[in-house]
Formats: C-alpha cells, structure tokens, sequence
C-alpha cells in the first residue's frame, strides 16, 4: 500500500503547504493568473465529510500544472519531493474513478426533496456491484499499486455491509416493503439476486419469494388485521378525519 499512500499523502501535504502561509497562497494564485478564469487553491479532504477525499483529488488533478510551476521556484526546492509523478497522476485518476460513483448516490440521496426510503436497497446493490466490478477488472494486474488498490477495494464491501446491517435490522422490513411497493422495481432487484447466485427464482427458497412472502404478511398483520379489528364506525371516523386534514393542509 505504500505507492497508494505517498501519493494521497503528497496531495495532503502540498494542499497544507500552500494554506500555510499568505505568501505561499498568493504566489501559487499568481501562478495561475491569465491562464485559467477562477484561480483556486487546492484543497483538504475531511474524515467525516462525504466525497472529500474524491474533491481533494479531483482539485490536485485540476492544479497539477500550476503546482509543478510553484514547485519550480528555487526558493522552494526544499518542497520538490512533493511532485507528482506521471505514474502518481495515472493512480490519482484511477481512484478518481472508483470513488466518483460513490459520489453520484450520495448526492442523489442527500440533494432531493421527495422521499428516498424506497431506492436505499437499490443504492447499497449499485455499491456493492461497483466494488465487484472494480475488483474484477483489478483481479489480474499485477502492477504494485494496482494490487494496492485492488486489496483497499476488497476491503471497502466490509464496511459497507456493516452500515448495510446497521440499516437493516432496525428497519429491514419497512425498507422491504418501500422497495416492493415501489412500481418501478417491484421484485425486480431480488429476482437480480437469485440470477446473480445461479438460482432459480421460482424456486422457494430463493430471495424473490421469501421477501414476497414475507412483504404479503407484514401487510397483512400490520395493517388489514388491525384494520379488520377497527370497528366500523370508528374506521369511517378515521378516514373523514384524515380527508378533513388533507382538505385544509
């Protein structure tokens, strides 16, 4: 994992180098003065803050020219063996394009304004279909940082099942529900489950069935038996008063 490091840790240091000082700031915006319209610094990733590191990245691909051109003043040949290598920059955009999904469903769960209960199960089926593509298009290389890279992917679905798992076994049922009632998919993404395990998904025990079933029961206890058990006259009551509620809101 060494090249994978160096690289991340050349960007992070060089982004801290150049926020150091006002001196330093201003020197690496004139560098970029009359070629390019906004000039920028570059940028530091955060732990907890989504798509920072991918940011970080894409802002260091964005500024290479212009931190080759700082790095060339004499007066700061004590920083040189922060330059990036062509090799570096290939590792940089390959990163780039395994995290930029993530960036995608994030951002398409966290910006809209409708209701996004129903796509989690189909968002954490995209993620998890991206780390296997990306490992099997790494399976056989075998340059260093490839292999690096390849081994920090296998790990990435570990801790995506433990967030998958924080998920659903608190509301496994309901976000089971939310997938089916939704028209678009339907039993479509179980059915993708039993295909990608060679099962058939007739067959009773495969996922397309059993969450059929088990999505029909919880219908059935959870809402038509209370509602059987709901008098009539108090069932008649319950729904004036929710039509009077959506009258006046």
């Amino acid at each position: 994992m060494k090249v994978l490091k160096l690289t991340f840790i050349k960007q992070r240091m060089f982004a801290v180098l150049i926020t150091l000082t006002a001196g330093h700031r201003n020197e690496f915006i004139d560098c970029q003065n009359g070629k390019i319209r906004i000039a920028v610094r570059p940028i530091m990733d955060v732990k907890t803050r989504w798509n920072s590191t991918l940011e970080l990245l894409e802002r260091a691909h964005r500024l290479g020219e212009f931190t080759r051109e700082w790095l060339k003043n004499p007066k700061y040949a004590e920083y040189r063996p922060l330059f990036t290598t062509h090799d570096e920059w290939t590792i940089v955009k390959c990163v780039m394009e395994v995290l930029r999904p993530f960036r995608y469903w994030t951002l398409s769960m966290s910006k809209r304004h409708t209701v996004t209960f129903h796509h989690v199960i189909s968002v954490y089926n995209d993620m998890f279909d991206h780390m296997d593509g990306v490992m099997q298009a790494l399976a056989k290389k075998k340059t260093p940082w490839k292999e690096n890279l390849f081994f920090a992917v296998k790990l990435a679905p570990q801790k995506l099942s433990k967030y998958y798992a924080e998920v659903t076994r608190t509301m496994g049922m309901l976000l089971i529900s939310a997938h089916i009632l939704d028209p678009f998919r339907k039993l479509q993404s179980f059915r993708k489950w039993d295909k990608g395990m060679d099962i058939n998904p007739e067959d009773e025990t495969s996922y397309t069935p059993q969450f059929q079933e088990a999505f029909l029961k919880y219908v059935e206890n959870e809402y038509c038996a209370n509602h059987r058990r709901m008098p009539v006259n108090t069932l008649k009551t319950v729904l004036s008063s929710n039509l009077v509620t959506s009258a006046m809101a």
